[in-house]
């Protein structure tokens, strides 16, 4: 099949079918430096949504029991993945033995002024930095960006350039967003707050971990296609 009939085929179905968030969705081809970001969740909400595995769709992961909400937009960047190679610099920064990916795509707050109505949402995002968070023994990074051309935050290029009780509300979100008020021991801990060339450095590893574990999905598709 000629590409012309392959660009034309791949458009037919873009508008037929929703892209899956995590791997229909292009990163961006300016990632690390601006990526793609999926919002599940909005700082009104008072249930966590997650996007489904198998199916994209965004589903409740479970009502907030307490009071705590996100004070960001929070979601997922498309195309990454927490593997080997983020829990291996996780493993590297902290000194601890028998870190491991959690699995998941990687993480992403950002900070915008405007007030959002609700999640499952595409926007471009400017990461600034991170927070190196260990749930059980498991890396789970927390990529912190600001809204492109964002009024009030899209000048900020570090994350050290925020106001620092914003970054002590999400700290300490992520600290306590899953335990009761009576849990005996906090499962998961922040051991960093990094700066964004580090962040950047998650991002690749994770568009590595990505490919090693799904590899290309739009080659695997158009494989069978270039050889008819």
């Amino acid at each position: 099949m000629s590409d012309d009939k392959i660009d034309e085929l791949l458009t037919t179905l873009g508008r037929l079918f929703k892209p899956h968030p995590w791997h229909g969705v292009a990163i961006g081809d300016e990632a690390p430096e601006t990526v793609t970001a999926f919002i599940e969740v909005v700082p009104t909400d008072t249930v966590k949504y997650e996007i489904d595995k198998a199916t994209g769709f965004l589903t409740v992961d479970r009502p907030q029991k307490y009071s705590n909400v996100c004070p960001t937009l929070y979601g997922l960047i498309p195309q990454t993945y927490c593997g080997e190679l983020v829990a291996g610099l996780c493993a590297e920064r902290t000194g601890r033995d028998g870190i491991v990916g959690d699995c998941d795509p990687l993480d992403i707050c950002v900070l915008a002024e405007r007030p959002f109505a609700h999640g499952d949402i595409l926007l471009q995002a400017i990461p600034i930095g991170g927070l190196r968070m260990i749930d059980g023994d498991e890396a789970d990074d927390k990529i912190i960006a600001v809204l492109k051309n964002d009024a009030f935050y899209s000048d900020m290029r570090d994350i050290y350039q925020c106001p620092h009780p914003l970054v002590q509300r999400l700290q300490h979100y992520f600290l306590t967003y899953k335990e009761a008020p009576d849990a005996p021991k906090p499962t998961t801990e922040i051991t960093h707050i990094y700066d964004r060339g580090e962040a950047y450095d998650v991002i690749r590893r994770s568009q590595e971990d990505y490919l090693k574990h799904f590899g290309d999905l739009k080659q695997t598709l158009l494989a069978p296609l270039r050889d008819s």
